[in-house]
């Protein structure tokens, strides 16, 4: 198992880095931007509280406080506090991070059937070294394990 979760995440940190460089090039936002960008529209305000933003990421507190201030720096997300508690901090995005948004998510989706498409039995395709049949058989492997 220990082979098959490796494969798994290599494989997924390549496509990770490949998208990653795709959004840069093409929205100026890196992934983990346009994750945030797609967690706080998903939500029924546009909002979210940093540490739930966090987990749904899959960051720590601290890499979404400097992430955020990336996000506020282009304009596409404020921070605001909880008006019930003084504490907590919202992570808001504004319409400027929605038109981004939606400018760039079917084309990022078109970017994943893309990469996912170019790992083949038939060759390398856009991920060279990768056979897809491998790969797929270990996400399977994986997959058996969750419950």
């Amino acid at each position: 198992m220990e082979k098959k979760w490796a494969e798994v995440s290599v494989f997924a940190s390549l496509i990770d880095a490949r998208l990653g460089k795709w959004l840069t090039t093409h929205h100026g936002v890196g992934l983990t931007e346009y994750w945030a960008l797609m967690y706080l529209a998903e939500s029924p305000t546009r909002e979210l509280r940093v540490n739930d933003l966090a987990a749904k990421i899959g960051l720590n507190q601290s890499s979404v406080t400097r992430l955020l201030g990336r996000l506020e720096a282009k304009g596409l997300s404020l921070r605001d506090t909880c008006p019930h508690d003084g504490r907590g901090v919202f992570a808001v995005i504004t319409d400027k991070g929605q038109q981004l948004l939606d400018s760039a998510s079917e084309a990022f989706g078109a970017e994943v059937e893309r990469l996912l498409g170019g790992v083949s039995e038939s060759g390398p395709g856009e991920c060279p070294g990768l056979d897809g049949a491998h790969i797929r058989e270990a996400f399977m492997q994986v997959g058996k394990k969750i419950v």
